[in-house]
């Protein structure tokens, strides 16, 4: 188990958390929650020491798995070993045995070596390649690559070859920052049996509502300055954390109602003779006052699209044999389809197969290599980039609000600010500096460019990363709502359930356009 004594953190003036005592008990998975900037990740630093809590101390067990995101303290080292350095006892006695047997043997080293054979032995490392290897073919890592360095493999298997590390060894704890950033949904089917099986105790971060609802059986929220934890999976917290703020408001505004007679009482017979009911008033006044509600992190931003300016003809994009290659990498081969007025398509597949280079083909930033793609009558498409840095300037020194009153049309400052304020940049905020944003202000402020755009079209690429769970649902349900086309490409099955009738899919044997939602999909392709 984890225990948490006491633990506050403050960032400047600012308060994270105070005062947080709670236990993480084995056998059961928590998924840790709250908006972006509740201190999420900074909690998990301080449980694994990486960074010091303000006040408080940390119980761990010997063995936890750690999800680092360091990749190049890894680059020189082969897949299959990054993954048994996971256990770092097992790998320090490779290590140590390995240096001894390129020596002279004597006695002295000959009785170290028997000691390191027991270690091994103990941490069951005999077995450890085959075990590293079962893992890494979860994550969608094919053999071949299991003897590769870490630098000769993709960026996105590199990550998923640490998350490997994070599970390798059997650890009596586990500790995951966004465990399904950077894997598909295969990869992430996988996960969810792995963590459902686990016996240990279990304390994810993760911004995928289906994800969390699969995997979690209980809810450690950062909210009101502390960690509440809650019995069940996001969405019942969220039900059950509603109805207690709605039961204390309610309770708030009736002790508000009866200190209101009870003062008109007091008003009333104050000077009279009745001076020791009046007394009893003023106690009870006194008793029911009621302190502050303090501040709750349940605000969903209002995300809503424009309608058009321009209605875009039936047929919105006609595409004709596109083929797209990269050298002598063939990304997209031979794509025939079409895709109609008022469609809501969800593009999934592996990363690495195609889905950003079929988005940036549609939305006119990369040119087929043969076939074509002939744009409806009047389509006006909006583009929101999986890499950031493709829009918003992150060097930038200007303001949100002057940001976007450079990237849209006959918009007033009133406008913008308030378009701001449904993204929870409220006030002031809205100066805040480009260059200063996290990656969730930096979506939250291109969605805000969005909603100010007559866009007949959208083309959003991975939109919902950075984003937390409620932000996520406020999108999802703007989409659904919005009464022209969509195509998405996500991994996040709980996004594209809430609005995808259309699925276009990334596999192995090609893409496929199905005419159904995901689910459909998914149930079709586990029958073949």
């Amino acid at each position: 188990m984890i225990v948490l004594v006491s633990i506050g953190k403050k960032l400047g003036e600012r308060i994270l958390f105070e005062d947080v005592s709670v236990t993480f008990t084995s056998g059961c998975r928590y998924g840790l929650t709250g908006p972006n900037g509740a201190g999420k990740s900074t909690l998990l630093k301080i449980i694994m020491g990486v960074e010091d809590p303000t006040s408080g101390t940390v119980s761990l067990p010997k063995r936890v798995g750690y999800l680092k995101q360091n990749l190049h303290e890894f680059e020189q080292f082969r897949v299959i070993d990054a993954v048994i350095m996971g256990n770092e006892r097992l790998w320090k006695a490779f290590e140590e045995r390995e240096v001894l047997y390129a020596g002279e043997i004597d006695d002295k080293v000959g009785m170290r070596l028997g000691e390191l054979e027991e270690v091994v032995m103990e941490e069951n490392g005999y077995a450890a390649e085959s075990e590293a290897a079962i893992l890494l073919s979860g994550m969608g890592i094919d053999e071949e690559a299991h003897t590769k360095r870490m630098c000769e493999i993709p960026t996105d298997h590199q990550f998923r070859v640490l998350l490997c590390q994070a599970l390798f060894g059997n650890p009596e704890a586990l500790l995951l920052d966004e465990p399904t950033n950077h894997l598909d949904l295969s990869s992430i089917g996988w996960l969810e049996n792995f963590l459902v099986n686990y016996t240990g105790t279990l304390v994810v971060v993760s911004h995928d509502r289906h994800f969390l609802n699969k995997i979690t059986t209980h809810i450690a929220d950062i909210d009101y300055e502390t960690v509440i934890v809650y019995t069940g999976n996001y969405d019942q917290m969220v039900e059950t954390k509603l109805n207690m703020r709605s039961q204390a408001e309610l309770e708030q505004k009736n002790k508000e109602k009866k200190i209101s007679q009870l003062r008109e009482f007091v008003a009333r017979f104050g000077a009279g003779t009745r001076a020791s009911q009046v007394q009893s008033r003023l106690r009870e006044i006194d008793r029911l006052e009621p302190g502050e509600l303090k501040k709750s992190n349940i605000v969903r931003p209002y995300i809503r699209f424009l309608e058009p300016d321009v209605k875009a003809g039936q047929t919105v994009f006609r595409i004709k044999k596109l083929s797209k290659s990269y050298g002598d990498l063939d990304v997209i081969r031979n794509l025939s389809l079409e895709i109609h007025r008022g469609d809501k398509i969800g593009v999934i597949g592996n990363n690495g197969r195609g889905k950003t280079t079929l988005l940036k083909l549609l939305a006119g930033k990369e040119v087929p290599t043969s076939g074509t793609i002939e744009h409806g009558h009047n389509v006006e498409t909006g583009y929101f980039p999986q890499n950031h840095d493709e829009m918003v300037d992150k060097t930038c020194k200007i303001s949100m609000l002057d940001w976007l009153l450079s990237q849209t049309k006959e918009v007033h400052e009133q406008e913008i600010r308030s378009a701001l304020g449904k993204l929870l940049f409220s006030g002031d905020e809205g100066l805040k500096a480009i260059y200063k944003l996290s990656g969730g202000e930096t979506a939250r402020l291109i969605l805000a460019r969005f909603t100010l755009n007559h866009y007949n079209t959208l083309l959003l690429d991975e939109p919902n990363n950075h984003l937390d769970l409620e932000s996520v649902s406020a999108l999802a349900e703007a989409v659904r709502l919005f009464p022209s086309t969509v195509i998405v490409a996500s991994h996040d099955r709980n996004f594209l359930d809430r609005f995808a009738t259309k699925i276009i899919a990334f596999e192995n044997n090609g893409i496929h356009f199905f005419q159904g939602p995901l689910e459909e999909y998914l149930h079709q392709c586990s029958l073949e």
